[in-house]
Protein backbone atom coordinates (compact mmCIF):
# COMPACT_ATOMS: atom_id res chain seq x y z
CA UNK A 1 0.00 0.00 0.00
CA UNK A 2 1.58 3.11 -0.99
CA UNK A 3 0.45 6.33 0.51
CA UNK A 4 -1.17 8.95 -2.75
CA UNK A 5 0.11 12.30 -3.02
CA UNK A 6 -2.68 14.83 -1.69
CA UNK A 7 -1.26 17.59 -3.86
CA UNK A 8 -0.53 16.04 -8.05
CA UNK A 9 0.21 19.76 -9.01
CA UNK A 10 3.23 19.54 -6.68
CA UNK A 11 4.58 16.65 -8.08
CA UNK A 12 4.35 17.57 -11.84
CA UNK A 13 6.22 21.15 -10.79
CA UNK A 14 9.20 18.74 -9.36
CA UNK A 15 8.91 16.27 -12.44
CA UNK A 16 9.25 19.17 -15.05
CA UNK A 17 12.05 21.58 -12.92
CA UNK A 18 14.11 18.49 -13.04
CA UNK A 19 13.72 17.88 -16.67
CA UNK A 20 14.23 21.29 -17.12
CA UNK A 21 17.85 20.48 -15.24
CA UNK A 22 18.92 17.80 -17.13
CA UNK A 23 17.96 19.71 -20.26
CA UNK A 24 20.25 22.42 -19.35
CA UNK A 25 22.73 20.42 -18.47
CA UNK A 26 23.10 18.80 -21.94
CA UNK A 27 22.61 21.99 -23.44
CA UNK A 28 25.72 23.09 -22.53
CA UNK A 29 28.60 23.40 -25.40
CA UNK A 30 31.60 22.10 -25.19
CA UNK A 31 33.11 25.71 -25.07
CA UNK A 32 30.74 26.51 -21.95
CA UNK A 33 31.90 23.68 -19.81
CA UNK A 34 35.46 24.44 -20.64
CA UNK A 35 35.06 28.14 -19.78
CA UNK A 36 33.48 26.57 -16.45
CA UNK A 37 36.00 24.15 -15.87
CA UNK A 38 38.66 27.35 -16.35
CA UNK A 39 36.85 29.30 -14.25
CA UNK A 40 36.54 26.71 -11.27
CA UNK A 41 40.78 25.94 -11.93
CA UNK A 42 41.41 29.71 -11.66
CA UNK A 43 39.15 29.80 -8.19
CA UNK A 44 41.21 26.84 -6.84
CA UNK A 45 45.20 28.52 -8.22
CA UNK A 46 43.87 31.35 -6.39
CA UNK A 47 43.12 29.46 -3.10
CA UNK A 48 46.02 27.80 -3.42
CA UNK A 49 48.06 30.41 -4.11
CA UNK A 50 46.52 32.44 -1.02
CA UNK A 51 46.77 29.26 1.29
CA UNK A 52 50.50 29.34 0.76
CA UNK A 53 50.94 32.83 1.11
CA UNK A 54 49.15 32.41 4.69
CA UNK A 55 51.56 29.05 5.24
CA UNK A 56 54.57 31.25 4.67
CA UNK A 57 53.77 34.28 6.55
CA UNK A 58 52.85 32.11 9.37
CA UNK A 59 56.42 30.29 9.20
CA UNK A 60 57.91 33.54 9.16
CA UNK A 61 56.57 35.41 12.13
CA UNK A 62 57.28 31.72 13.75
CA UNK A 63 61.09 32.42 12.76
CA UNK A 64 60.61 35.71 13.89
CA UNK A 65 59.13 35.16 17.28
CA UNK A 66 61.39 32.70 17.86
CA UNK A 67 64.81 34.97 17.09
CA UNK A 68 63.13 37.36 19.58
CA UNK A 69 62.43 34.63 21.92
CA UNK A 70 66.26 33.91 21.43
CA UNK A 71 67.43 37.52 21.94
CA UNK A 72 65.46 38.70 24.78
CA UNK A 73 65.54 35.09 27.46
CA UNK A 74 67.87 35.95 29.65
CA UNK A 75 66.29 39.75 30.06
CA UNK A 76 64.14 38.70 33.26
CA UNK A 77 67.74 37.20 34.77
CA UNK A 78 69.48 40.31 33.97
CA UNK A 79 66.78 42.03 35.42
CA UNK A 80 67.38 40.36 39.11
CA UNK A 81 71.39 41.04 38.66
CA UNK A 82 71.57 44.23 38.26
CA UNK A 83 71.14 44.87 41.97
CA UNK A 84 74.15 42.83 42.82
CA UNK A 85 76.10 44.48 40.33
CA UNK A 86 75.39 47.53 42.36
CA UNK A 87 76.23 46.39 45.39
CA UNK A 88 79.51 45.08 44.03
CA UNK A 89 80.57 48.66 42.51
CA UNK A 90 79.09 49.87 46.14
CA UNK A 91 81.56 47.96 48.13
CA UNK A 92 84.34 48.47 45.56
CA UNK A 93 83.57 52.31 45.75
CA UNK A 94 84.16 52.66 49.66
CA UNK A 95 87.02 53.59 51.48
CA UNK A 96 86.74 51.51 54.52
CA UNK A 97 89.21 49.69 55.74
CA UNK A 98 87.42 47.84 57.92
CA UNK A 99 87.20 44.01 56.77
CA UNK A 100 84.12 42.43 59.15
CA UNK A 101 81.87 45.25 57.23
CA UNK A 102 83.46 44.44 54.09
CA UNK A 103 83.06 40.53 54.32
CA UNK A 104 79.63 41.71 55.76
CA UNK A 105 78.94 43.64 52.48
CA UNK A 106 79.79 40.42 50.78
CA UNK A 107 77.56 38.08 52.19
CA UNK A 108 74.89 40.24 51.77
CA UNK A 109 75.95 40.68 48.25
CA UNK A 110 76.03 37.16 47.70
CA UNK A 111 72.61 36.69 49.56
CA UNK A 112 71.34 39.06 46.32
CA UNK A 113 73.23 36.71 43.74
CA UNK A 114 71.60 33.41 45.16
CA UNK A 115 67.90 34.90 45.24
CA UNK A 116 69.15 36.23 41.69
CA UNK A 117 69.84 32.80 40.90
CA UNK A 118 66.54 31.73 42.58
CA UNK A 119 64.38 33.82 40.64
CA UNK A 120 65.80 33.05 37.44
CA UNK A 121 65.39 28.92 38.22
CA UNK A 122 69.14 28.65 38.83
CA UNK A 123 70.23 26.02 41.60
CA UNK A 124 73.73 24.83 42.98
CA UNK A 125 74.84 22.01 42.37
CA UNK A 126 77.35 21.29 45.56
CA UNK A 127 77.20 17.79 47.17
CA UNK A 128 78.16 16.88 50.67
CA UNK A 129 81.46 15.15 51.51
CA UNK A 130 80.00 11.13 51.25
CA UNK A 131 77.66 11.83 48.71
CA UNK A 132 77.19 9.10 45.77
CA UNK A 133 79.01 10.47 42.72
CA UNK A 134 76.76 10.91 40.21
CA UNK A 135 78.37 11.81 36.89
CA UNK A 136 75.43 13.47 35.78
CA UNK A 137 75.95 16.29 37.74
CA UNK A 138 79.39 15.96 39.40
CA UNK A 139 82.62 15.77 37.35
CA UNK A 140 85.36 13.98 38.79
CA UNK A 141 88.74 15.67 38.50
CA UNK A 142 90.52 13.24 40.71
CA UNK A 143 90.19 9.83 42.56
CA UNK A 144 92.30 9.93 45.68
CA UNK A 145 92.49 6.81 48.40
CA UNK A 146 90.08 7.48 51.21
CA UNK A 147 88.31 5.70 54.01
CA UNK A 148 84.92 6.38 52.59
CA UNK A 149 82.91 3.95 50.52
CA UNK A 150 84.02 3.81 46.94
CA UNK A 151 83.04 6.43 44.56
CA UNK A 152 81.76 8.80 47.00
CA UNK A 153 82.60 12.63 47.01
CA UNK A 154 85.36 13.25 49.19
CA UNK A 155 85.53 17.20 48.34
CA UNK A 156 83.97 19.77 46.52
CA UNK A 157 86.36 21.97 43.98
CA UNK A 158 83.86 24.05 42.32
CA UNK A 159 79.95 24.10 42.71
CA UNK A 160 77.81 23.41 39.70
CA UNK A 161 74.64 25.26 38.99
CA UNK A 162 71.66 23.88 36.79
CA UNK A 163 69.03 26.09 34.86
CA UNK A 164 65.96 24.37 35.04
CA UNK A 165 66.69 21.10 35.81
CA UNK A 166 69.11 21.47 32.73
CA UNK A 167 73.47 21.26 34.02
CA UNK A 168 74.89 24.21 33.41
CA UNK A 169 77.97 23.16 34.97
CA UNK A 170 78.54 19.99 36.86
CA UNK A 171 80.49 20.28 40.41
CA UNK A 172 84.22 19.47 40.33
CA UNK A 173 85.00 16.89 43.05
CA UNK A 174 87.16 14.48 44.19
CA UNK A 175 86.01 11.36 44.92
CA UNK A 176 87.12 7.98 46.45
CA UNK A 177 89.23 5.42 45.09
CA UNK A 178 88.07 1.98 45.44
CA UNK A 179 90.05 -0.15 47.55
Amino acid sequence: MTPENPNPEQENSTTQTLAEADSEAVAKTPEQEIAELNQKIGELEDNFLRAKAEGENIRRRAVEDIAKAHKFAIESFAEHLVPVTDSLYAALSTDTADAKAFKEGLEITLKQLLSAFDKGRMTEINPAVGDKFDPHHHQAIASVPSEQEANTVVSVLQRGYTVADRVLRPALVTVSAPK
